[in-house]
């Protein structure tokens, strides 16, 4: 398969400008294009990742990627899906969420070679624009009406939208022409929800260039999931690609819990495995669902590609002790990661302590009576060892690192003890 048809089989294809047109161009040059993001935040999160993995499938067949974050938009705020004004941010705290979010495109990307991807920041060519020449060379060519046609903008007359982000269109239609003019940027591609924003792109790109200069738009799909519920999103909140926000473990399980009827569709979108091994996957999944193969494929691959090999591994390692109850096989960074969301207890005392009072004081059980029944019922477990005995002890020999203690009452119920 070409580009193209590969996309078109992932089912990444949502809409395109000039599908004639797009197909000609790719079939006969090699092209520069782009795909941007507002640093709203310090990191990414994987509702972010589908524009720029396809962005990469592009790299990958030869073409040139530009990379585009949007120090001036960030400092706007785009109204596409969005009901009520954003809460602006900082110069300096934009400049942090560019810079971290600068790193995580750095791993996206190769920037060496022929069609080593290029990276720009639109502040560079937006942040000094005085306001005259923003409303005189770029603000005369975009109607009025043009712009209440837009989606994004129409469906926020009626609740309210501010002069800054009604001009937030304008803004990145100014990206696309920059690039095209500086770059030679012939297509932008982004989720379904910048069609309006790409659009106004092409129109100024039309407008303001030469007789001829031809560019192009693709959108991509919104990620859904089969059940209804939103994608990217967990008990505890949005999955990010920064490691401190999201751990690697956290990451890896994200994906292995991937429902059946999602999974193959995440396998077309989110990797870079052949048309061939995900037809093997489906497979799987129709014949022997309860080996999971296709899940873990995708926790793998996704794990992999964000954050390495090492991490990868360890996420495994993590997921395999905590299936085993091996917990003394683990270091005190795995147990942070394995542990994030259990009951916690930090002890400050740096005596011996019995098991019954600890479980007590810790709130893991609440009489001393029922704690001592289920000691001597083998119900508690420390670090993965089963205890039994209602003067058993526990010092430094139960300290993972010296740092963590894990208490595991019944089958499922775990609690970290913190020194």
């Amino acid at each position: 398969m070409d580009l193209l048809q590969d996309l078109q089989w992932r089912g990444i294809v949502y809409q395109q400008t000039d599908e004639e047109g797009i197909k000609d161009v790719l079939d006969k040059e090699k092209i520069s294009l782009y795909c941007g993001v507002d640093p709203t935040a310090d990191s990414m999160h994987i509702g972010h990742l589908l524009p720029f993995l396809t962005l990469r499938r592009f790299q990958q067949a030869g073409h040139r990627p530009i990379v585009l974050v949007g120090g001036a938009t960030g400092l706007i705020g785009d109204p596409s899906g969005k009901s009520e004004e954003r809460k602006l941010q900082t110069l300096e705290q934009v400049q942090v969420n560019v810079n971290g979010i600068k790193g995580q495109l750095n791993r996206l990307f190769n920037f060496e070679g022929e069609n080593g991807a290029v990276m720009v920041n639109n502040y560079d060519w937006a942040g000094s624009m005085d306001i005259v020449t923003f409303l005189r060379d770029f603000g005369k060519h975009v109607g009025v009406n043009y712009m209440l046609a837009k989606d994004t903008i129409s469906s926020r007359l009626e609740t309210g939208i501010s002069f800054t982000e009604f001009t937030y269109t304008i803004l990145q239609a100014m990206d696309f022409y920059y690039l095209h003019k500086n770059h030679e940027c012939r297509m932008q591609i982004g989720g379904s929800d910048q069609w309006g924003n790409i659009t106004t792109g092409l129109e100024l790109i039309r407008k303001m260039s030469p007789e001829g200069s031809k560019a192009f738009g693709l959108t991509i799909p919104l990620v859904t999931k089969a059940d209804g519920t939103k994608f990217g999103k967990t008990e505890g909140g949005a999955v990010w690609l920064d490691p401190e926000k999201t751990s690697p473990y956290e990451f890896y399980q994200f994906w292995i819990n991937t429902s059946d009827a999602d999974v193959i569709k995440y396998l077309k979108f989110f990797t870079f495995l052949s048309k061939e091994e995900i037809e093997e996957l489906e497979k799987a999944v129709q014949e022997e669902p309860h080996l999971r193969k296709a899940q873990k494929a995708l926790g793998e691959e996704m794990t992999r590609l964000i954050h390495g090999e090492d991490a990868l591994q360890q996420a495994i390692r993590i997921s395999a002790a905590l299936f085993s109850g091996d917990i003394q096989s683990l270091t005190g960074s795995e147990i942070k990661q394995g542990f994030k969301d259990v009951p916690s207890f930090t002890y400050e005392q740096d005596s011996s302590l019995n098991i019954v009072e600890l479980l007590v004081n810790a709130g893991i059980i609440q009489s001393k009576r029922q704690a001592r029944e289920d000691v001597t019922n083998g119900a508690i477990s420390i670090n993965g060892v089963r205890v039994n005995e209602l003067e058993y002890t526990l010092d430094e020999k139960d300290r993972i690192d010296g740092e963590f203690t894990v208490i595991r009452r019944g089958k499922k119920k775990y609690f970290l003890i913190k020194y």
